[in-house]
């Protein structure tokens, strides 16, 4: 399971209720995976699908399959304000970087 910090919930239902989306949860996605690690990627989502685990949090609900899973594993989801913008980021401490490809990855 992810472990998702207070200020992440509180963001993320506050984006339900800004997008008229109460009720539904956010499903997580592998985008990619390069050699810092797994991408991922976030949508809203009705409902759980088939193939989907569900991870309830206060007011919502996180949807991942078994590949997202997989690389959730140990993560946590947090929300970040950085002089670039605000957001939620992925805190992954199963891959910190490469050493195979000259320095280019972070």
């Amino acid at each position: 399971m992810v472990e998702v910090s207070e200020e992440a919930k509180k963001f993320i239902n506050d984006l339900l209720v800004k997008n008229q989306k109460q009720g539904y949860g956010v499903k997580i996605y592998v985008a990619g995976v390069g050699c810092s690690g797994p991408q991922f990627g976030m949508a809203f989502q009705e409902s759980k699908k088939e193939g989907d685990k569900e991870q309830k949090v206060d007011g919502f609900s996180f949807y991942y399959d078994d590949e997202a899973q997989e690389f959730l594993e140990g993560c946590t989801i947090e929300y970040v304000e950085t002089p670039q913008g605000s957001g939620l980021i992925i805190q992954n401490p199963n891959f910190s970087g490469c050493g195979s490809c000259g320095g280019g990855c972070h």
